[in-house]
């Protein structure tokens, strides 16, 4: 059966909400191939191969547009500051177990900046920006543009330590299994809130129109990414280590 207009409130925003869900499923698959190279089940170059170099790119670029656009929403539903800042505790403490756990696995090149942390302080970057002003959504679009362009014209060794490389200007990618710096991957996030304020105004039935049967898991796996990208991980990792020793 197709599907018919969703009308719970849960699902006012539910194509967004679906195309968060294709956004961690997909880093779900991309993830499980990275750990079965990791254990040597499959031959993958996960730091120079394009193939999934530019995967990864596609998904954090998903992921942070997806953002923005709720940025937008919530601006537009008139979330206030306490609820913002129990949202945003929450990716932060998510980001700092990360740091956490990737410490013990890969001591040498463990998370200090990756995508729960941008996302953080891309957040307060965008929810302060946002309230500048009415006019100040029309710099949105040449904001994130910039934003992507600049670290591609400067770069400097000031910004190749762990206390400085989340600013995005380094002459050296980090050694680490994630880096989602502020440069460029804010100037997503400020075309995603952009983007959002754009289809609230002009076409807010493509966030919450009718969705088809087959995309509402998706939509409700997106209501709760975060919990999922917290929890996929360690349970892809640990059914592989289980695998393997008992095979």
């Amino acid at each position: 059966m197709g599907g018919g207009p969703l009308r719970s409130p849960a699902d006012r925003h539910a194509r967004l909400d679906a195309l968060r869900g294709l956004a961690i499923v997909w880093m779900a698959v991309f993830h499980f191939c990275f750990d079965l190279a990791h254990f040597r089940l499959i031959d993958a170059n996960f730091r120079a191969d394009p193939f999934w170099l530019h995967q990864r790119t596609a998904i954090v670029s998903l992921f942070l547009f997806c953002a923005g656009v709720g940025q937008a929403v919530a601006l537009h539903t008139g979330q206030s500051w306490p609820r913002f800042w129990r949202r945003w505790a929450q990716v932060a403490g998510c980001a700092l177990l990360v740091s956490a756990g990737s410490a013990l696995m890969f001591p040498r090149s463990w998370i200090s900046f990756g995508v729960l942390h941008g996302i953080a302080l891309m957040l307060i970057v965008c929810r302060v920006g946002a309230g500048a002003g009415a006019g100040a959504g029309r710099w949105l679009w040449p904001l994130g543009l910039a934003a992507i362009l600049l670290p591609q014209f400067v770069q400097h060794p000031l910004f190749d330590s762990r206390l400085t490389n989340w600013v995005g200007l380094v002459t050296r990618r980090p050694v680490t299994e994630d880096y989602v710096p502020l440069l460029p991957w804010l100037g997503v996030m400020l075309w995603g809130l952009a983007a959002g304020r754009w289809l609230i105004e002009r076409r807010p039935a493509w966030l919450g129109g009718p969705l088809p049967a087959p995309a509402r898991p998706l939509a409700v796996l997106g209501r709760w990414s975060l919990s999922f990208y917290m929890l996929h991980q360690p349970l892809l990792i640990g059914a592989l280590t289980l695998w393997l020793a008992v095979r």
